[in-house]
């Protein structure tokens, strides 16, 4: 059982994520879901069931939290790892090993288990979670999705009684969530207690005994596995979370999308060192002036694709031609801006106003101009508050809102999005699809790696499909076409 008594907790050097006055209890075998806007507090818990808080990280710690009796405070990290097992939302931020096998074994050789009990612990688990196609892999070469999953195999092969998952979703197709979805219910089968932060919740309507919503740090509101079934998409929508069933999403907008000429990408011929991954696309034309959603399953290579629209892969000798003009992989860096998957990777200054100035790359605006801009840019994503805070300091959706910030602020015509609404609550999801439609309409042409069914639908114009690395499916989205969007979705096999 898990206790969580009177807890209050304040990050050092920061008021986000913070607790305030927490109590809970969590039964043995109980599947709890925790929801609500990002910086609610979410991770923070998770934080304190695995002992993260307070032993990595620092801040001020008032009450008690226990778990199977043990005090958290007084127990060290190592003691814990057979007992809680976490997911992070950032599975890189987990790894130790370069290849998958190592990856998935880390943990059991870290304990010090027989090598044939890891052997065959790490095959069962392959079978298990049906990931065999991704043993023997290089780490570096995994889509987001499967890196998730292979994150999933590491915990599950030391069998802890309690799982932690923040964010597990995030990167996965619906295929990879169905796979998910069923991991989780073998869990829960074996009486394992499930503690899962998340904004999609579709997945988890059947799985979840209760759903705590937080706002500020306190548990706001208490449903029961029966009343979180019960609730319609006008509930969900008033509550400010995603919707618990796919078929309630809806195409709902009318196309503005206008556009004059087409953009035509040509031998886009990438392989990584497996020779076995890449992508393969001879030709393919698309609408300037519109928000083209890249879709397709976890390792189809659509963020491959989206690399080197861009130019970062040197050895795709594909070229991009754009009114009249063609560009070859060095010069489409300078008319390409990539929020990455991520976005850890990208943030480099010093505060949250200073990485979006960085952006703004125009040498006639002046430095009082730039911070203008920058200040609205960061109004209109909720980021004011955080103007002068490190990035580092922020949530992963605050993260992800200022990397999409400094690509607004970006002046180049092209932009690319690699799962820009992994983390973002129902709000701020919709924010931002507003804001890429403001881009739209300053005559932007915008891709968007995505899985999300409602974020696609509330402002993409165009569907790329790819599958194994070549493109299966290309057309415009509209109200009669949506419906081969929607099956994607909804049958992926």
């Amino acid at each position: 059982m898990i206790e969580i008594k009177n807890v209050n907790f304040r990050y050092k050097g920061s008021d986000e994520g913070s607790l305030e006055d927490l109590s809970l209890t969590i039964h043995d075998g109980e599947t709890v879901l925790l929801c609500g806007a990002s910086g609610c507090g979410k991770t923070t818990v998770g934080r304190l069931i695995n002992g993260l808080i307070p032993h990595y990280y620092k801040g001020e710690l008032t009450g008690s939290a226990t778990v199977n009796g043990r005090d958290i405070a007084q127990t060290e990290l190592y003691d814990l790892a057979g007992v809680v097992g976490t997911v992070f939302q950032n599975p890189r931020s987990q790894f130790f090993a370069i290849d998958t096998d190592g990856e998935i074994t880390f943990g059991a050789e870290n304990i010090g288990m027989p090598p044939e009990d890891i052997v065959s612990r790490k095959n069962d688990e392959a079978r298990e979670m049906h990931i065999e196609r991704l043993l023997d892999r290089s780490i570096f070469e995994l889509s987001g999705g499967e890196k998730q999953i292979i994150a999933c195999a590491s915990v599950s092969v030391l069998s802890p009684d309690i799982m932690v998952l923040d964010e597990p979703s995030s990167n996965l197709d619906s295929s990879a969530i169905e796979k998910l979805k069923t991991i989780l219910s073998d869990w829960k089968s074996q009486g394992k207690t499930i503690i899962i932060a998340e904004h999609r919740l579709y997945f988890l309507r059947e799985l979840a005994d209760r759903m705590l919503i937080l706002d500020n740090g306190k548990i706001v509101k208490e449903l029961r596995s029966d009343e979180i079934r019960a609730l319609t998409f006008a509930d969900t929508e008033r509550m400010g979370i995603r919707p618990l069933s796919l078929a309630d999403v809806t195409y709902t907008r009318e196309n503005v999308s206008k556009h004059d000429e087409m953009l035509t990408l040509e031998n886009y011929v990438f392989t990584y060192k497996d020779g076995k991954h890449g992508i393969n696309i001879p030709k393919l034309e698309l609408p300037t002036n519109s928000i083209i959603a890249i879709i397709g399953h976890n390792g189809a290579g659509k963020s491959t694709l989206a690399r080197n629209i861009c130019g970062l892969e040197k050895k795709c000798k594909g070229t991009l031609t754009l009114g009249g003009k063609t560009f070859k992989a060095k010069e489409r860096l300078k008319i390409c801006y990539m929020i990455m998957q991520d976005v850890n990777h990208q943030l480099f200054t010093e505060s949250v106003r200073d990485e979006v100035m960085l952006s703004i790359t125009d040498k006639q605006i002046t430095d009082t101009e730039k911070t203008h801009r920058s200040d609205e840019i960061l109004a209109q994503l909720d980021l004011s508050e955080y103007s002068d805070k490190h990035p580092m300091a922020l949530s992963g959706g605050q993260k992800q809102r200022t990397a999409i910030a400094s690509g607004i602020a970006s002046s180049k015509p092209i932009l690319i999005f690699d799962e820009p609404t992994s983390g973002l609550d129902l709000a701020h999801m919709k924010q931002v699809a507003g804001e890429i439609l403001k881009l739209r309409d300053m005559g932007k042409t915008v891709f968007i790696v995505t899985h999300d069914l409602e974020f696609i639908l509330s402002c993409c114009d165009h569907i790329v499909r790819l599958e194994k690395g070549q493109v299966v499916e290309n057309f415009e989205l509209n109200k009669d076409t949506d419906i081969r969007l929607r099956q994607f979705f909804t049958n992926e096999s």
